[in-house]
């Protein structure tokens, strides 16, 4: 059953949410006076679905709206970066129709109003930001948790929004305090999975609240590291250059292949630029088996203290 609420307003990746669903994933608002940037309210997409969208699409895309249907939960539509309707199926899964709501909404959101959103884990290490990038399964969520066991503070899980100052400075903003870690990773960290709660379909992800160790406030993004995967032995980092980052910084923005739809090439091509110029971008290399997450995380703060990022 879903689980529908008087409107109460949160707070997440720098912006005001108000919304009609329960999000118990988010911090409330801070300052419950100040006008919303992010309105979610339940509504009927079905007819608009239907005349709009062929029988074989799942997304419908215009510069100002996306709207998209997942099978057996909902059909969301996003609009000018501040409007989410959620238009659930009779008896979806309450769990998942939030995973997507604060995944892919969030993500179209961010992008709607030209917030750099990549894909990752960032860690605040001695006041800056540290993003880790990289594609599904190469372990960013673990090494943040490995990061977050040695004392350092979460910023984000899974997107991580980029802003500028008015100096043309980069910083992230705090998303939500939860990871999403794999039964293999809490292992590995002693946690017992009982105590979590597992992803929807997904019986061995379990999403994992880290309150006491979330960072709330935005602070500059110092470096970003892209983690892959190797069939080498060790840990590795190396440094990319300017023109290779640019490719790794559109590869790792979280849902990419919508800029082309939403016009936003140019704009995503010129941010990443102005994010490329300010900071550092590294490659850090593992090995596809072993846990090895205590000596990335040794690498990078070796690196950050020899002021190589």
């Amino acid at each position: 059953m879903i689980k529908t609420q008087e409107r109460v307003k949160f707070q997440a990746f720098g912006l005001k949410i108000v919304s009609d669903i329960h999000l118990p994933e988010l911090l409330p608002a801070s300052d419950i006076h100040d006008e919303e940037e992010v309105i979610i309210t339940f509504g009927d997409l079905t007819e608009q679905w239907a005349e709009q969208v062929a029988p074989h699409q799942t997304i419908c895309i215009t510069e100002d709206r996306v709207m998209f249907r997942v099978a057996d939960t909902a059909i969301y539509a996003i609009q000018d970066g501040k409007y989410i309707t959620v238009s659930p199926v009779k008896e979806a899964e309450e769990s998942k129709i939030r995973l997507y709501l604060l995944g892919t909404c969030m993500g179209i959101i961010l992008l709607q109003k030209r917030i750099l959103p990549l894909h990752g884990s960032a860690i605040a290490i001695n006041g800056k930001a540290y993003a880790f990038v990289g594609h599904s399964g190469a372990g960013k969520s673990t090494l943040a948790s490995a990061f977050i066991n040695q004392g350092y503070s979460l910023l984000s899980d899974d997107v991580i929004p980029v802003s500028f100052s008015s100096a043309s400075i980069p910083f992230v903003t705090p998303s939500y305090p939860q990871q999403k870690l794999w039964q293999e990773s809490l292992s590995h960290f002693g946690m017992d999975a009982s105590q979590f709660s597992p992803i929807y379909q997904r019986e061995t992800k379990y999403t994992v609240p880290v309150v006491s160790s979330f960072s709330s406030e935005p602070i500059p993004l110092a470096a970003v590291f892209e983690l892959v995967k190797s069939t080498g032995d060790g840990v590795n980092l190396r440094p990319i250059p300017h023109l290779e980052g640019l490719y790794r910084l559109y590869n790792h923005t979280y849902r990419q292949s919508l800029l082309g739809k939403l016009g936003l090439v140019d704009w995503h091509f010129k941010t990443s630029a102005k994010l490329s110029e300010y900071v550092k971008i590294f490659q850090l290399e593992r090995p596809v088996n072993g846990f090895t997450a205590g000596q990335l995380v040794s690498l990078v703060l070796d690196t950050i203290q020899k002021g190589e990022s």
